[in-house]
């Protein structure tokens, strides 16, 4: 019961408005997926519906329909490298106002297209927005989850872009004919517009994130509307590395406020006053974040960089995506009348499978969730949902001190897209060209890497309390002995 008491209205809220951003990127990395025939002109079309005076399709090879699908990627690699850097220095709130113009942009393009080039710029556009959201948001629901609860909240990252892609397969089902398709793109434009409304109306900024730049009450008063006012949080705020007591909180208020009054003629006035600049300079260093090339030349980062970037690009090289992307094109060569629909319940698995696997990413721990989905090939999709799905947006977070986050969710996710790019461009022609089914034997071989590597280099974070414990270190960097 108390899990559910920590449950506020307020974090729900928040939790709610932070996960569109995700989402958007399943809608996005699936919509062009059931419409391709349509949009390409290689379906004939029983239907003239207009809308505007815009062309009823785009003639495409596959060659640029590859393209225009893989400019997504290119633009959500532009937007994961400058996500950690924007949202370090400017803090969650901001970085995802940013990106959701850029998810709200994109997609007018897209479903105003004319030719080919436009239709990239808006799928180009809408990457922009969905990469940033995928450094940002994982990020902010570590930070405002509650204590022992933050994989269950992690997984929702995954979550929502199974819901996402689940969304755009379901629309596609009734929307892939005539101009109507252009209706699925502009769709994701409508979601990205109620998201910035949302956080801009009743955002908040990640508590953690504030005291780490030197605004501790302002942190403590955004928490306490997060967890309720009957709720203890002190423990969470030494969490931080911060003092408890009112007295730090008023002298760091009073100091930031602008209230420097000049000493008075008493010792101990110039005692308080010393000890305030010296609260506010604490607060102040907690703040400074390690930059994008810092983390890997930092012996104590590198280790973590290197694993996140590797499980990412395990995510995509299993082969997810080209289901996700191509699913009915492949399905057709099977079930030609129901591969829409089937493509359908493989998305309502995924979202299932991922709800009902989120609370065993506490359980079980990160690393044996992580083994479990990447050697569980004959449950393809499912064990997806149960490890290589959620996880990896949790890892990033967690192996790695508060400082360093940002720069190595952006490694993170500069590794997923472009993985994701590698497979969007080269799927169909390697496809075409082994022969259908066969390129599924080389994502195999690469499952069977990424467990190997997973194995000895990946460590558990479930249950640590910092990434000092997670790697073995003490305080001052060097090996805890046990």
């Amino acid at each position: 019961m108390s899990t559910f008491h920590s449950w506020t209205p307020t974090l729900l809220y928040l939790l709610s408005t932070a996960t569109l951003g995700p989402l958007l990127f399943g809608y996005h990395l699936a919509e062009l997926n059931e419409p391709q025939a349509v949009i390409t002109c290689a379906a004939k079309q029983s239907t003239t519906t207009s809308l505007l005076t815009l062309p009823q399709c785009l003639p495409m090879t596959p060659l640029e329909f590859g393209l225009v699908s893989s400019f997504f990627t290119l633009g959500g690699l532009v937007g994961a490298l400058c996500g950690g850097p924007v949202t370090s220095n400017y803090g969650r709130l901001r970085a995802m106002l940013i990106a959701s113009v850029f998810a709200a942009i994109g997609p007018v393009f897209e479903a105003l297209a004319t030719n080919i080039a436009v239709f990239v710029v808006g799928r180009t556009i809408a990457g922009l927005g969905a990469g940033a959201a995928t450094v940002i948001v994982p990020i902010y629901i570590s930070e405002i989850s509650p204590p022992g609860q933050k994989g269950f909240f992690g997984s929702f990252t995954q979550v929502s872009i199974n819901f996402g892609i689940l969304i755009t397969q379901v629309l596609g089902l009734f929307l892939s004919k005539g101009q109507l398709w252009r209706i699925i793109l502009g769709v994701g434009g409508g979601i990205a517009a109620l998201q910035f409304a949302g956080l801009l109306l009743g955002g908040a900024e990640s508590p953690k994130w504030l005291a780490e730049h030197g605004r501790a009450g302002q942190a403590k008063r955004v928490l306490r509307r997060m967890r309720g006012h009957e709720a203890d949080i002190d423990e969470e705020v030494e969490g931080w590395g911060l003092d408890t007591s009112d007295d730090v909180e008023d002298e760091e208020e009073e100091l930031l406020a602008g209230h420097d009054e000049a000493p008075s003629s008493s010792r101990q006035d110039n005692n308080n006053s010393s000890a305030t600049k010296d609260t506010a300079h604490d607060l102040k260093q907690l703040g400074k974040s390690l930059g994008f090339l810092h983390v890997l030349r930092d012996p104590h980062t590198r280790p973590a960089v290197l694993a996140v970037a590797m499980i990412m690009v395990a995510q995509q090289l299993c082969g997810i995506n080209s289901i996700v992307m191509y699913g009915v094109s492949l399905l057709s060569d099977l079930l030609e009348a129901n591969a829409a629909l089937l493509n359908v319940a493989v998305g309502v698995l995924n979202v299932v499978v991922t709800i009902s696997a989120a609370p065993l990413v506490d359980k079980l721990g990160r690393k044996p969730c992580l083994l479990i989905s990447i050697t569980a090939v004959l449950l393809f999709v499912a064990s997806f949902g149960l490890g290589l799905g959620p996880v990896p947006f949790l890892l990033s977070s967690e192996l790695v001190a508060a400082e360093a986050v940002g720069a190595t969710q952006s490694w993170a996710l500069a590794s997923n897209w472009i993985a994701t790019f590698v497979v969007a461009q080269f799927f169909p022609l390697v496809n075409e060209k082994l022969g259908k089914g066969q390129v599924y034997f080389i994502f195999a071989g690469f499952a069977v890497l990424a467990g190997t590597l997973t194995w000895f280099f990946v460590p558990e974070t479930a249950g640590k309390r910092d990434a000092d414990e997670v790697w073995g270190r003490t305080k001052d960097g060097g090996r805890r002995e046990d």
